[in-house]
């Protein structure tokens, strides 16, 4: 930041907290009789309308930089007089401070240096009301006010009190400016949003509580900034550099996971939750928050990538920089940063763990608007702001602010992180088939990664679609996976060790320069990926639902003018979101026999019985069809990646879904069994922060088929803002969550 923004000197001459009625170090002519302070009027109503901060703290007056505010000194013992004594305020953030001559002025403010006006007409004998306004590029922080009244003979001190500084996206002057009145009330006030999950086919919703005006989140936020590495490192420094947003958004991404400070949350992606919070059970941020807090910013258990970026946006909002929670499906985590994603199957369509990289199936992060003068104009807008501790940029678990801009583009040179985020949206996929340590086919799919990149629309509960906001359309579409021969038949590719791991076994592929067997366009090089004569596609039927049977579709089509006998081998794996599938839970082949030209549609079921002991509500499925040419050895591989959508959990609010604060309601929830069983041990569990005081369950030792289990609660909001009500249900024939059900209450002031 220039410096000329702050203009800060060292505070030496404070050595001691002054008293908050009076200080008067310095005064020596005790006889002379001059006004007292008496109280200080902070205008706090008028002033948190007038920076629309309403809601935001019950403890601090919070401003927005660049924007003036007003405090009235009211005195006792006579009116100051201008003439004899000079009006000082003093304006201190940690070691360093501002003097700020108060000016009787009529004059427009200064946006680039602090001010301290007093109009000619707020003047009476007691009183003086006196706007200040800071430089638009101030540090986001607590800052302390002392007034000073100098004159030849010495100085009278107060400190009258402190107040917040935030970012002011409404000020055309500062950094994170937002034009459109839509986009401050989505991206800025509103203090509820849309996380997108699942799979591109079957894309859940479920939504979130930013939670910007529950009590205490905005204290969190500005602690969160004291116990920062680089507050701790340099305290001066830390305080200066806060005026820039995207230096502060850098720290704040940090700071958001506990892997190299005292960041908010743990994440954990396997094994058992104990001792903490399922990551799936958290529906807001400022739950979070508190507990950080209340534990002495010991880490919360736990989060996983949309509650880290669900945090971060919370705070982003809190301190003033407009924020959003985004999705990207399909994205890639390229682990040796070549920008490629490597998967390798086996010849019946089981994926193997043998790559570093993997793709998951959605990851949640954030993007912030915010100017980028380090890289021009090109390059302001939306930056991607990744909390989740990913890979190490600059030493710390951090990723971003990366511009959009760039990411379209492909400036992979920008500043942060680019390569990294880059591959997460449009990296290519480099899909093996392997049999006995050699590579017998190879197919590139330039579409997979980034298929769709979703966030909450304006005003709307719908999906926005930003994919085109980061995709450019390659040269090259998604080629076709074939086996490379050379001219003695022999597969052309090996496996060798190399950068790949699997419990520290490490493979890659070596294509050799061997002649390809191509039919139809003679011989040509292995690095040459001719059309293959198959064509083959996967279509899930409906919308898989947990507990009714999976239906599929193989279509495959022989091209050539030859009949062809063929092989195909279906595979489904169970497999987390952010991880590859583990062991398979089923898998059929069948000889098909196709005319020339001919196609042929192929259907298969998997009945619950097959899948229920190994994938939960919302579970992903990994399912993979390799279709070989028993002749030629010709092997093509399609996969197909889908989620099951959970059991509806009805919910039912006395009066609606909109209540009243400090007013009890009512609410019935119930849970109806489809499942063709009679589940044991069935459990409702309901919980809703800011609604409910922990959590209400519902039990019955079995519950029959179409048969109900219900439970009635009583909600009493103690505070305004949107609230989640979050239901689950579950059975001891399969112990995780059958159904969750989010359900959104809209808590409005008495």
């Amino acid at each position: 930041m220039p410096t000329k923004q702050h203009s800060f000197t060292h505070l030496q001459h404070l050595s001691q907290t002054m008293d908050m009625q009076r200080a008067n170090r310095g005064y020596v002519d005790i006889n002379r009789r001059h006004c007292k302070l008496k109280l200080v009027d902070f205008h706090i109503h008028e002033n948190l309308a007038y920076h629309r901060t309403e809601g935001l703290s019950k403890k601090h007056l919070v401003a927005r930089r660049g924007k003036p505010f007003k405090v009235t000194l009211v005195f006792c013992d006579g009116p100051w007089n201008p003439r004899t004594e000079n009006l000082v305020l003093e304006v201190l953030l940690g070691n360093l401070s501002k003097r700020i001559h108060v000016q009787i002025s009529d004059s427009s403010f200064d946006l680039h240096h602090w001010s301290a006006t007093l109009y000619p007409g707020n003047r009476t004998p007691s009183t003086v009301t006196i706007h200040i306004c800071s430089p638009v590029l101030s540090a986001v922080a607590q800052y302390n006010l002392l007034v000073h009244f100098e004159n030849r003979y010495g100085r009278r001190s107060y400190v009258i009190g402190s107040f917040v500084l935030l970012c002011n996206p409404w000020l055309k002057d500062d950094p994170v400016f937002m034009p459109t009145k839509d986009q401050l009330e989505e991206y800025i006030i509103s203090d509820y949003g849309m996380v997108y999950m699942g799979t591109e086919l079957n894309v859940c919703q479920r939504p979130w509580t930013y939670g910007q005006y529950e009590p205490g989140v905005l204290e969190a936020c500005l602690q969160l900034l004291e116990v920062s590495l680089q507050h701790c490192a340099n305290q001066d420094k830390d305080n200066v550099l806060r005026g820039d947003p995207v230096y502060l958004s850098r720290v704040l991404c940090a700071m958001v996971n506990c892997d190299d400070d005292l960041g908010i949350l743990q994440g954990k992606w396997s094994g058992t939750f104990d001792g903490g919070v399922k990551p799936t059970e958290w529906s807001g941020s400022a739950d979070i928050l508190h507990q950080w807090v209340s534990s002495n910013c010991r880490p919360v258990r736990y989060g996983q990538c949309w509650v880290f970026a669900s945090v971060l946006c919370t705070v982003m909002r809190v301190l003033g920089i407009p924020s959003r929670v985004v999705t990207v499906f399909n994205a890639g985590h390229d682990g040796n940063a070549n920008t490629q994603i490597e998967e390798v199957y086996s010849t019946t369509g089981e994926k193997l763990n043998l790559s570093k990289d993997s793709i998951w199936n959605f990851h949640v992060w954030v993007e912030s608007w915010m100017k980028r003068p380090d890289l021009g104009e090109m390059f302001d807008g939306w930056q991607v702001v990744d909390p989740t501790p990913q890979e190490k940029s600059a030493g710390i678990y951090v990723c971003g602010p990366c511009p959009v801009a760039a990411i379209q583009q492909r400036c992979l040179k920008a500043p942060y992180d680019a390569p990294f985020i880059y591959a997460s949206v449009d990296a290519d996929v480099i899909r093996l088939i392997v049999r006995n340590g050699l590579v017998v086919g190879r197919k590139v799919d330039s579409e997979c990664v980034g298929a769709l990149i979703y966030t909450k629309g304006i005003g709307t509960d719908k999906p926005e679609n930003l994919t085109n906001s980061y995709k450019m359309k390659k040269y090259g579409q998604m080629r076709s996976m074939r086996c490379e021969y050379n001219g003695r038949g022999e597969p052309s590719a090996r496996l060798m060790r190399s950068s790949w791991s699997n419990g520290g076994d490490a493979l890659m592929c070596y294509a050799s320069r061997a002649m390809v067997h191509n039919e139809g366009s003679g011989r040509g090089e292995a690095g040459d990926e001719a059309a293959s004569n198959l064509e083959v596609s996967i279509k899930i039927e409906g919308k898989p639902t947990v507990g009714d049977s999976i239906r599929l579709c193989v279509m495959v089509k022989n091209t050539t003018t030859r009949p062809r006998a063929l092989m195909e081998h279906v595979n489904a794996q169970v497999k987390e979101y952010n991880s590859n599938p583990k062991e398979s839970f089923w898998k059929t082949y069948k000889e098909l026999y196709l005319q020339p030209l001919e196609s042929l549609a192929v259907r298969h079921t998997i009945p619950l019985s097959e899948y229920e002991s190994a994938v939960a509500a919302d579970g992903i499925v990994n399912l993979a069809v390799v279709m070989k040419d028993t002749v030629t050895e010709e092997r093509v591989l399609e996969i197909q990646e889908f989620n099951l959508s959970s059991p509806k959990i009805d919910v039912e609010i006395e009066g609606g879904d909109s209540i009243v604060v400090n007013r009890q309601y009512s609410a019935k929830l119930t849970f109806t069994n489809r499942f063709n069983t009679t589940l044991t041990g069935a459990v409702l569990k309901v919980e809703g922060f800011g609604l409910l005081k922990g959590s209400c369950e519902a039990r019955m030792s079995s519950l029959n088929q179409y048969e109900k289990i219900e439970k009635k609660v009583s909600l009493m909001a103690t505070s305004p803002g949107t609230k989640v009500l979050m239901a689950t249900f579950s059975h001891s024939n399969n112990p995780t969550a059958v159904s969750r059900s989010f359900h959104k209450v809209t808590v409005n002031a008495s």
